[in-house]
């Protein structure tokens, strides 16, 4: 079976790669530029590989209406309308150019989640190398067919959806011509408890689907998501401020730069732990032989006696024979002179 894989702007990623790690800038901006190419810079201090934007007005995402459909009840936006809270969450899309510039001349990749054509035909106009279909965006299957009729590669977010959704979503991906799809596990929650992700679901979507597959990570640490390394995620993607306390829409369940950085450090370094099936002595375990317990003469021997019991002992260091060797060895004689301390070896038994 080949490896599936995707590439974004030069880099593979696959499982047999080090974990992608998107930042996920969405409303932290808190409506400042400023913020904004900051954000893209820590990220890139930190070592993430691509910045992501979310590009959407509040008219393209929703209705200006205080109905009640329209008002949000419960958890973080708690009796907002949805058009006030995208009104003040969105990025203006004069912003886009100047920070598709900044990224590249960092060289840090950026793309975004468009959330209607008129968004994809922006992006495609400043060069995006991919797509993300936001888990709300999941079902939307004409806006998933649009954006695969770019080429681009595609990353969609399933939180919400079941598994019949995941397919349909796939489907008309693969259908409106898209090749390169990735998939990401997804609790769209905000913030979402470790509890609900349900991290076993990664390798059965993985065999399910057959698709390069990843976390979109909702939680507030980085636990979960490096937990999703060692069960196969090839991308995370994390929503990241450089303040929790900015007050913005999305602040207070981001990352921080100090933690990104982690992230993109322990991420990578679980991926290394998971090395291959091996069963064989390590590199780092070479120099630790001498502890290792193995037979050793424990008096002086001549030239033709007999090893008896209390002639060898299984002792520390390890270059004598394996103390598994221990009743094959009682009985037999020496073929030359042997002093206490003499490591057992096949050479001088006869």
């Amino acid at each position: 079976m080949t490896l599936p894989y995707i590439e974004i702007a030069g880099r593979r990623i696959a499982s047999d790669q080090p974990p992608y790690i998107i930042a996920e800038l969405s409303a932290n901006h808190n409506g400042k530029l400023e913020t904004a190419i900051e954000i893209i810079e820590e990220a890139h201090k930190a070592g993430a590989d691509a910045i992501k934007l979310q590009t959407y007005r509040p008219d393209t995402i929703t209705l200006n209406s205080d109905s009640d459909d329209f008002k949000i009840k419960g958890g973080l936006w708690d009796g907002r309308t949805l058009y006030e809270l995208y009104e003040e969450a969105h990025m203006p899309w004069e912003w886009h150019k100047p920070l598709f510039e900044h990224a590249k001349k960092l060289g840090i990749t950026i793309f975004s989640s468009p959330f209607d054509t008129t968004a994809v035909d922006l992006l495609e106009e400043l060069g995006a190398p991919a797509y993300k279909i936001a888990s709300f965006e999941a079902i939307d299957l004409p806006l998933i067919e649009y954006v695969a009729h770019t080429g681009k590669p595609m990353i969609i977010s399933t939180g919400m959806a079941d598994a019949e959704e995941i397919q349909e979503a796939i489907d008309a991906a693969k259908c409106a011509g898209c090749q390169e799809l990735a998939i990401l596990q997804c609790v769209s929650g905000y913030p979402a408890p470790a509890e609900d992700y349900n991290l076993r679901t990664i390798p059965d979507m993985i065999d399910r689907f057959g698709l390069v597959t990843g976390l979109s990570d909702h939680t507030l640490d980085n636990t979960t998501a490096i937990t999703s390394v060692a069960l196969g995620a090839s991308l995370i993607e994390k929503h990241f401020t450089l303040d929790r306390n900015g007050g913005g829409p999305d602040d207070s369940f981001s990352l921080e730069p100090k933690e990104l950085a982690a992230l993109c450090s322990d991420s990578k370094t679980a991926w290394k732990a998971l090395g291959d099936v091996n069963y064989g002595r390590k590199s780092s375990e070479k120099g630790n032989i001498q502890f290792r317990r193995s037979l050793y003469f424990v008096k002086d021997l001549k030239a033709g006696e007999q090893i008896t019991e209390d002639a060898v002992r299984s002792v520390r260091p390890g270059f004598g024979l394996s103390p598994r060797y221990y009743c094959q060895v009682i009985g037999c004689t020496v073929v030359k002179d042997l002093k206490f301390g003499t490591p057992l070896s096949w050479d001088v038994i006869k």
